[in-house]
C-alpha cells in the first residue's frame, strides 16, 4: 500500500501514465486499422460485436502478458544466431506477425482490384467466420504487445501504471473500433490506404524483426500525410459532387 501511495504522489509516475496511454493508443492505430478491415468482412450484424469481444479479449490478453512481464522482458535475449546475427524470441514473433500482415493485407488488396477472379483463386480463399475473426483479432493484438510491453519496460518500472495504461488505451481503442470502421467501410479509396498502411506496417515489422532500426516517427508521419492528402481527395471529390 504505502509503495502504491508513493506511486500516486510522484509526478513523473503520472508523467509515464500520460505517456505510456499516449504510446498505447498510438501503437494501436495499427490495430484497428487491422480489425476494421477484417470486421468489415462479417455479416453486418456481427461486425460490432467481434470487434468488442474482440478487444475484450485483446485486453485480457495484455493483462495476462503483464502478470508474467519476468518473462516477456527475457524475450529480447538470442536464442540461435545465423550469420552473425541473432534471433530472439522477440524478432521471430516480429517476423511472424509482419508476414501475417502482408498475406493479410496482400489477399485483401488482391480481392479488392480483381473481385472477379478466377473460380479456382476465389475457391482457394476461404469466407469469414466469426470466430476466425476473434482468432486473427487476438493473434495479431499478441505481436503488438509483445513490442509494446517491452518498450513500456523502458519508460517505467512501476506495472501498476503499466496496467492502468493499458486499461485506459483499450478502452478508447474498444469506443473509436466501429466509427473508425464504419467510417473506412463507407469509403472504398480509404480502404485501399488502410490496406496499404497494413502493407508497410508489416514489412517494418519484418524489418525490425531481422534487427532494423525503423523510426516509428517516420512511419506514423508517413500515414497521417497520405491520410491528410486522401482527405482533401475526398473534400474535393464531395465538391464536384456537388456542384454537378
Amino acid at each position: 500500500m504505502d509503495s502504491l501511495l508513493a506511486i500516486i504522489g510522484d509526478p513523473s509516475a503520472w508523467a509515464a501514465l500520460v505517456a505510456l496511454v499516449v504510446m498505447e493508443v498510438v501503437l494501436g492505430i495499427d490495430n484497428l486499422i487491422f480489425i476494421a478491415i477484417l470486421t468489415n468482412r462479417l455479416p453486418e450484424d456481427q461486425r460490432e460485436n467481434a470487434r468488442r469481444i474482440g478487444l475484450t479479449g485483446a485486453l485480457f490478453l495484455r493483462l495476462a502478458l503483464l502478470a508474467t512481464i519476468a518473462i516477456i522482458v527475457t524475450l529480447t535475449r538470442p536464442v540461435f544466431i545465423i550469420l552473425e546475427k541473432g534471433f530472439s524470441w522477440r524478432d521471430l514473433i516480429l517476423i511472424a506477425g509482419g508476414l501475417f500482415l502482408v498475406w493479410k493485407a496482400t489477399q485483401e488488396i488482391h480481392h479488392r482490384v480483381d473481385p472477379d477472379a478466377d473460380d479456382m483463386l476465389e475457391s482457394a480463399r476461404p469466407h469469414l467466420g466469426f470466430g476466425a475473426a476473434i482468432g486473427q483479432i487476438l493473434l495479431l493484438d499478441l505481436v503488438f504487445s509483445i513490442d509494446s510491453i517491452i518498450t513500456a519496460v523502458g519508460m517505467t518500472p512501476h506495472l501498476p501504471i503499466m496496467v492502468v495504461a493499458v486499461v485506459v488505451s483499450m478502452i478508447l481503442m474498444i469506443i473509436a473500433a466501429t466509427p473508425l470502421a464504419n467510417f473506412i467501410n463507407a469509403h472504398p479509396t480509404i480502404v485501399m490506404l488502410a490496406l496499404a498502411f497494413l502493407l508497410m506496417i508489416g514489412m517494418v515489422l519484418i524489418a525490425e524483426g531481422f534487427g532494423a532500426d525503423v523510426p516509428k516517427g517516420y512511419i506514423y508521419a508517413a500515414m497521417l500525410f497520405s491520410a491528410l492528402v486522401e482527405g482533401l481527395n475526398m473534400l474535393a471529390r464531395r465538391r464536384r459532387q456537388s456542384s454537378g
